[in-house]
């Protein structure tokens, strides 16, 4: 586990920014990531700095996808799919969604409100949980899941 405090949504970019670099350099398959925490955490915020890392055009702005479900980026390797599936209410709205044709390996898949898919026993590579401490900075909580988690984790050496 990696735990950085993060005083504002430039580091917690940055902190994304550093993570895609890094998984784009020494990934060659797809990766899922899963990202906790409240509204207004940074999980957005990260994703988009996440994109940047991975190479995803400036020309794409990086949203939530709270009512598309899913946004796709072509990223210079593989396809960021950013998913917010707050909306989702049955488990049975992933098929509907597509869920289970993204995880083929060509796609970096991050998941904001990833809950629904421990109905499925889903296992992410990477879990990020967001939270706020006493003085409004944000507690950054990196923990890895399996092999390729644990590797990617271990060679992240992550600053802001």
């Amino acid at each position: 586990m990696k735990t950085i405090e993060s005083k504002n949504s430039k580091q917690t970019r940055s902190l994304g920014e550093q993570m895609g670099k890094k998984i784009s350099e020494e990934i060659g398959l797809g990766v899922s990531i899963a990202l906790n925490g409240e509204l207004s955490a940074g999980k957005t915020t990260f994703v988009q700095g996440f994109a940047k890392g991975l190479g995803v055009s400036e020309k794409y702005y990086i949203t939530s996808p709270t009512y598309n479900i899913i946004n796709e980026y072509p990223a210079d390797v593989l396809t960021l799919c950013h998913l917010d599936l707050y909306r989702l209410e049955f488990v049975d709205e992933l098929e509907t969604i597509g869920f289970d044709d993204l995880n083929d390996g060509n796609h970096i898949i991050v998941v904001e409100w990833p809950e629904i898919l421990n109905q499925i026993s889903f296992k992410f590579d990477i879990e990020i949980n967001f939270r706020f401490d006493k003085h409004y900075n944000r507690i950054i909580s990196i923990f890895a899941s399996g092999q390729p988690g644990s590797n990617l984790l271990s060679k992240l050496f992550l600053k802001i």
